[in-house]
């Protein structure tokens, strides 16, 4: 009896406690939110998450998140305030990555067993990013892990440049053959003769840009060089079929052929005169109201144009790549690409922090990230296929969709992930489905629902069934994955790079916009000799360093 006593009064003591802890945990989810920063190199917007990604942070961790994007100055400013943010997510894990955890700006993930305790499926799955970050610095401490990891080696990322090309007017004007990059502007002067505006009644043209993520070239100019087998490589390209990198103002480069190319654009009212002064929205609602028919980006082309109002009127836009074409596309990378999640050293929340990123590295906050909340906009289905709602099916083939059910509203774009990062590489494989990567577009259960009129056009003319297959049987270039970084810049070499890609971000802009062939010479000419100048050479003698130890990091997997 006095036994059964025991039992009982012990049963009772520790539903009290049982009780009184989950009071506790409750009190905390009605209590005020945290607002948390997250300052973002990779962001194109600046303010408060909103939308349906917003109440997916407040439902599962209280959580208001603020954004902040990187504009000119933003991370001196926040250095000298001794305080980057609560998550920090670098777009390089060079030069403000190094000088942050030189001074102290950034949290050790190892430190009071914050990784252990706060991320266990990064510290699970992630093994390899993580053994990179930690060879980042001499510290020997874990800092962070990059994005777009990879779940295991091997093939390749789907094609992130196609290019693609406003396929029913190409149809209309008659199939073209296109043999160089260059024999695309009579075509594209013929499509603007048969479509002349938008859909909005906008001039259009074939190329719509903006200048916001130059870096050190011009974004369009350095990024069309991916057509090629060019990977963008500091202050010029990496030719990743000969291992061999070329300064962007070598004679004969391939950035003074694509120079070339966009200047014969504006020359033939084909570049849309407010690119140089329009951000990366303005743009992009040229591709989405039709305004512009080529693009080498996938996100601002087909997923931005080929909604379902589009598709049924016969109109969208699919890959065409040109006779000469050898397109890069990017090993899977179980080290992950150079940029990198950290947790700012000033956060009164750094175990918040933590469970939120490693919430976004788990199939459910990835899948979140890139499709929304699961059960509304996609789910698996009774053999573990990954399926599309209705809505996540309307959210994909148009991005100004309302959002609705549990509480949801506005549009799938207004609440969309503003940090503009990644955990999982999309194309990893999804370890909860049943043998299918994060990215839709591979899915069985999407491909079933793809029968358009123009589609099956651009099907009977390529013979392939997706762009990936296309493009897989034509030339093209793997740029092999390894842990290898840029390493950062010395103070002084700072100084003068920052000189010279000034003057050649500010002079091809200038010679993309020359009246005439004789101003565009002057103007690139004068480019060269400024540049020169101001120590060019230093330059391009410190990228040859670094592309020696990136072709010893490829050979290395290779050898593997």
């Amino acid at each position: 009896m006095k036994r059964t006593k025991k039992i009982i009064a012990l049963s009772l003591v520790m539903i009290l406690i049982l009780s009184s802890l989950s009071m506790a945990g409750c009190g905390k989810k009605k209590g005020e939110p945290v607002t948390l920063t997250l300052y973002s190199q990779t962001a194109n917007y600046s303010g408060e998450q909103i939308g349906w990604f917003a109440k997916v942070l407040l439902d599962k961790f209280n959580v208001i998140l603020k954004i902040v994007k990187d504009d000119e100055g933003v991370f001196t400013t926040r250095m000298e305030s001794n305080n980057l943010g609560d998550i920090v997510y670098f777009n390089s894990s060079s030069e403000d990555y190094k000088t942050a955890v030189e001074n102290g700006m950034l949290m050790d993930w190892n430190e009071d067993d914050l990784l252990t305790d706060n991320g266990p499926d990064i510290k699970e799955h992630m093994q390899k990013a993580i053994e990179k970050n930690i060879g980042l610095t001499e510290s020997g401490k874990l800092y962070g892990i990059a994005g777009d990891i990879a779940t295991s080696a091997g093939d390749h990322q789907t094609y992130f440049y196609h290019p693609d090309i406003r396929w029913d007017l190409y149809a209309a004007v008659g199939y073209p053959k296109v043999d160089t990059l260059e024999d695309l502007i009579p075509v594209f002067k013929s499509m603007k003769e048969i479509c002349p505006t938008s859909d909005s009644g906008k001039e259009t043209y074939a190329v719509s840009t903006f200048k916001d993520w130059d870096g050190d070239m011009v974004m369009n100019v350095k990024a069309t060089s991916a057509l090629y087998g060019y990977d963008e490589f500091g202050l010029g390209m990496y030719d990743c079929n000969t291992q061999t990198w070329q300064g962007c103002l070598d004679n004969g480069s391939i950035y003074f052929r694509l120079l070339r190319f966009y200047h014969d654009l504006y020359a033939n009212d084909l570049l849309d005169p407010d690119s140089m002064t329009q951000g990366y929205d303005g743009a992009n609602e040229d591709y989405i109201d039709g305004a512009a028919f080529w693009s080498l980006f996938t996100f601002m082309s087909s997923m931005a144009y080929n909604t379902e109002d589009h598709l049924n009127a016969g109109k969208a836009m699919y890959a065409l790549p040109v006779g000469d074409q050898n397109t890069i596309s990017y090993g899977l990378n179980v080290y992950g690409n150079p940029c990198v999640w950290t947790i700012g050293a000033s956060t009164q929340y750094p175990e918040l922090c933590m469970e939120i990123i490693d919430w976004l590295a788990t199939p459910e906050g990835s899948m979140t990230m890139y499709y929304g909340p699961q059960g509304l906009c996609w789910d698996y289905d009774d053999s573990g296929k990954t399926i599309l709602t209705d809505l996540g099916l309307a959210c994909r083939n148009d991005k100004q969709t309302e959002m609705t059910g549990d509480g949801y509203s506005g549009t799938w774009s207004d609440g969309t992930f503003q940090a503009n990062a990644t955990t999982w590489s999309i194309d990893s494989s999804n370890p909860e489905s049943n043998g299918e990567t994060y990215n839709y577009v591979n899915w069985a259960s999407y491909q079933a629902t793809q029968n358009y009129d123009v589609l099956n056009d651009w099907r009977n003319f390529t013979g392939f069934t997706t762009p990936d297959e296309y493009l897989d049987s034509r030339s093209h270039t793997v740029s092999i994955a390894t842990p290898y970084t840029l390493e950062a810049r010395s103070e002084e070499l700072d100084v003068v790079w920052q000189q010279v890609t000034q003057t050649i971000k500010d002079e091809s802009w200038r010679a993309i916009y020359a009246e005439s062939d004789d101003e565009y010479n002057n103007i690139v000419k004068g480019m060269v000799d400024k540049a020169n100048e101001y120590g060019y050479a230093d330059c391009v003698k410190f990228m040859q360093g670094q592309a020696a130890n990136r072709k010893a990091a490829e050979d290395k997997v290779l050898a593997q």
